[in-house]
């Protein structure tokens, strides 16, 4: 990784949604449209659609690299954690900080994210005020306080 890359803070951040809620994705990109950041959201509803735009495939072969990852866990095709465990084993993608948001709070699911090396396991709250709050922190964190690599 090129360590210049580093740089704060970003002019436009890159975010890859992987989701298959269609109200989920509606309710993320309000709450992002209404952050501090500039944010570009790209959307994929399969774990399998993820792991193409990563690794740059298919229909994706110029997908931007995202800064951050939002990633449901209950996913078609394959999970969120299978998602996670790639990406976090790939030395090209490991670097990228993935939240998991999911609907689940199962202590089994919340040590299996921090086991793969997620970043942040995130209950999605059910109220939309409430989910915007939660969005919005995540989008100030990550984008706008801790320094991500601009791969």
């Amino acid at each position: 990784m090129n360590q210049n890359a580093i740089r704060q803070p970003l002019a436009q951040a890159r975010i890859l949604l992987v989701d298959d809620d269609p109200g989920d994705v509606l309710m993320t990109r309000e709450s992002l449209a209404g952050s501090s950041s500039r944010c570009d959201v790209a959307v994929v509803e399969d774990g399998a659609m993820a792991l193409d735009y990563l690794h740059k495939r298919g229909a994706y072969t110029e997908a931007p690299t995202p800064h951050l990852v939002l990633l449901d866990l209950n996913l078609p095709k394959v999970s969120g954690h299978q998602v996670l465990a790639e990406v976090k084993g790939d030395p090209g993608l490991a670097t990228i900080p993935v939240v998991v948001l999911s609907t689940s709070a199962a202590a089994h699911d919340v040590v299996a994210t921090y086991a793969l090396h997620g970043n942040a396991h995130v209950a999605k709250p059910v109220d939309f005020l409430e989910f915007q709050a939660v969005i919005r922190g995540i989008d100030e964190f990550f984008l706008s306080v801790a320094q991500v690599p601009d791969l």
